[in-house]
């Protein structure tokens, strides 16, 4: 529309400066012509601008939802190595023991792991739940099948180590018996 509005200028200015010189209307033709240009040489600018506008808003959002999942996931490294601790520590306490002295080294082994347990849940870790529920490959991987008619089928019969979440982002799977 921009250019129809500049043609017709063209137009009316050339019909106006009909018995002026030749030289004089080129003159006004190229100002014309340079200001058209100069229009849209701004238009392209601002356009360039909105673009690098809307571009540089989308980066800060990502930014900050890289920040947000930085500061949400903060403990995963740390959570992540501990995992085998906890494993070790809850075989030490599956150990039968028979004398005095023992049971009161596996009572102190479980205040310890009491403490730690409640450390790491408080960073967000989580176990997953896999006796008895439904088999979900996002938390658990089955290495073992069994035939269990007492059961329906797809259901985890037996955990085989424990699975643990941090938030809503699984940490390590559920190692489980399913059955068939």
């Amino acid at each position: 529309m921009a250019e129809i509005k500049d043609e017709n200028l063209e137009e009316q200015v050339v019909t106006e400066n009909a018995h002026e010189e030749p030289e004089q209307l080129e003159e006004i033709v190229e100002e014309v012509d340079e200001l058209t240009l100069a229009k849209q040489q701004i238009e392209e600018e601002q356009d360039k601008l909105i673009r690098l506008r809307a571009d540089f808003e989308n980066y800060k959002r990502r930014v900050q939802l890289d920040k947000a999942s930085d500061f949400k996931y903060r403990a995963q490294s740390v959570l992540t190595d501990i995992l085998p601790v906890l494993d070790n520590i809850e075989r030490a306490l599956a150990v039968e023991t028979t004398s005095e002295e023992a049971a009161s080294l596996v009572k102190g082994v479980d205040m310890v792991y009491r403490t730690l347990l409640e450390a790491v849940k408080k960073e967000g870790l989580e176990q997953i739940d896999a006796q008895g529920v439904a088999f979900d490959p996002n938390f658990h991987q089955a290495v073992m099948q069994e035939q269990d008619d007492s059961q329906e089928s797809g259901i985890v019969l037996q955990e085989l180590q424990k699975g643990y979440k941090l938030k809503d982002r699984v940490l390590r799977p559920s190692m489980v018996k399913v059955n068939e």
